[in-house]
C-alpha cells in the first residue's frame, strides 16, 4: 500500500524542514526539472507516492520579470502537470503558493475567497498555477504562505544576521507588511494535514485553497530588528537599522504593500496553523547562531 511522502524542491527551505520532521523522499534538480517536463512523469512513476508536496518553485521574484517562460514552467505548467499525474495515480497533491497572488491593496488580511490580483510575473505565474492545479486535480490542497525563513539555505532572516556582522548600519524597507512564516512551522502544518487525511480518510471539504502563514504581522524592518536583536543575544553584532520606503529601494518586481493572510479557514478545517512569528524567529536565530559556534 502507498505510504510515502514525496517532496519536490529537495534542497529548499520547506523540503529541508519536512525532512527534519518526517521520513520523506526529497527530489529536485536534475532528477526533477520543470524545464524538462518529462522528468515530472519519470519521478512520480518511479516512486508512486501516496502524497506529493510540491515545494518547488521559481522564487527569484525580480529575476522572474526577465525570465517569464522559466518562471511559468516552474510555477504554472509544471505544477499543473504534476497535479494531473497525481490524479491519475491516486496520489494526494499539496501545492505551495504565495501571498504575491494579491496586490496588497485591500487594507486588511486576505481570505481565500478574495480575488487574486497579482502585480508581478512571479505572482501572476503562481496565481495561474493555482487555477491550473485545481483544474487538473480538483482534490488538491493549496497552501498560500509568506515570508518564509528558516535555519536552512538563504532567506531574509539569515541575510540580515550576516549583514549585521559585516556592517554597522543597515537600511530595510519598512512600509511592506506581511506574515513572517517559519519553514518548520509550515512543515508542522503540512504533517498535521497529512495525519488528518490518514486518520479520517479523504473528505471533499479538504480540497481547495488555504492560507498558512505565521500568526501576527510585521514589516521587513520589524522582522530585521527582531532577527538582529535575537542574534545579538548570542553575541552577534547589532547594527543600527534605518527604516526606508519601497520608493527608496526600487526593484524590478512589484511587492505587495500589505499582503497579510487570514488563516481562519485552515484552523476551522484542519485545526492547525503556524504559530506566532516572534518566538519562531528567536528559535531559528538561536539555531543559526549555534551552527556558527566553533
Amino acid at each position: 500500500m502507498q505510504s510515502s511522502i514525496l517532496v519536490t524542491g529537495g534542497s529548499g527551505q520547506l523540503a529541508c524542514a519536512l525532512a527534519a520532521h518526517a521520513d520523506v523522499i526529497r527530489v529536485g534538480r536534475p532528477d526533477l526539472d520543470f524545464d524538462r517536463p518529462d522528468t515530472i512523469d519519470t519521478v512520480l512513476r518511479a516512486h508512486r507516492p501516496a502524497i506529493v508536496v510540491n515545494a518547488a518553485a521559481w522564487t527569484a521574484v525580480d529575476a522572474a520579470e526577465s525570465h517569464m517562460e522559466e518562471a511559468d514552467r516552474a510555477n504554472h505548467t509544471g505544477p499543473a502537470r504534476m497535479a494531473a499525474r497525481c490524479r491519475e495515480m491516486g496520489s494526494r497533491f499539496i501545492h505551495i503558493s504565495t501571498d504575491y497572488v494579491f496586490s496588497g491593496d485591500k487594507g486588511s488580511p486576505y481570505v481565500e475567497s478574495d480575488p487574486v490580483d497579482p502585480r508581478s510575473v512571479y505572482g501572476s505565474t503562481k496565481a495561474a498555477g493555482e487555477q491550473a492545479v485545481l483544474a487538473a486535480c480538483p482534490d488538491s490542497i493549496i497552501l498560500r504562505t509568506a515570508w518564509v525563513y528558516s535555519p536552512y539555505n538563504r532567506n531574509f532572516v539569515r541575510t540580515m544576521i550576516e549583514a549585521a556582522a559585516r556592517r554597522p548600519e543597515l537600511r530595510v524597507v519598512g512600509d511592506q507588511i506581511g506574515n513572517p512564516t517559519s519553514a518548520d512551522a509550515l512543515a508542522d502544518v503540512i504533517m498535521h494535514i497529512i495525519a488528518r487525511i490518514r486518520d479520517t480518510g479523504w473528505r471533499p471539504e479538504y480540497a481547495g485553497i488555504y492560507h498558512a502563514a505565521g500568526e501576527g504581522s510585521a514589516s521587513w524592518y520589524e522582522l530585521a530588528c527582531a532577527a538582529i536583536k535575537a542574534a545579538a543575544r548570542h553575541g552577534n553584532p547589532e547594527s543600527v537599522i534605518e527604516p526606508i520606503t519601497t520608493a527608496d529601494w526600487p526593484t524590478p518586481a512589484h511587492r505587495p504593500h500589505d499582503a497579510r493572510l487570514d488563516c481562519t479557514r485552515l484552523k476551522q478545517v484542519f485545526d492547525c496553523a503556524p504559530g506566532p512569528w516572534r518566538p519562531e524567529v528567536e528559535r531559528v536565530v538561536g539555531e543559526l547562531m549555534a551552527r556558527q559556534q566553533p
